[in-house]
């Protein structure tokens, strides 16, 4: 929880071997979680969590859905605001990502 009673999760589904970007991605969530959010980690070579999309969302305040759009090359193009009627599907994905993610310290302590 932030300063601001905000919850702020992510879960960052990736795949091991870690490239050197990753780890500089990986890196920078010690901040992030001493600011308050939290962050776990879903390593599709450790675990397999079948039912979540192939693609980045975010959700904004339990009510915005948002599709995160890249670059074959990994570049962020752009955010599309996904439909109302999306959002129960968007909850019930954030929920399990949340629910199989490992805490982001045990995975970096194993990982950097």
């Amino acid at each position: 929880m932030t300063d601001k009673g905000k919850n702020v999760s992510r879960v960052h589904v990736l795949r091991s071997p870690l490239t050197d970007y990753l780890r500089y991605e990986l890196a920078s969530y010690p901040g992030n979680i001493t600011a308050g959010e939290t962050i776990g980690i879903i390593d599709q070579a450790e675990q397999d969590v079948i039912g979540l999309p192939d693609h980045d969302f975010w959700l904004f305040d339990d009510q915005d859905v948002y599709r995160m759009h890249y670059t074959p090359e990994g570049a962020f193009i752009g955010a599309e605001l996904l439909p109302a009627h999306s959002l129960a599907e968007y909850q019930n994905h954030r929920d399990r990502a949340l629910a199989e993610a490992m805490p982001f310290a045990d995975y970096w302590e194993r990982h950097h």
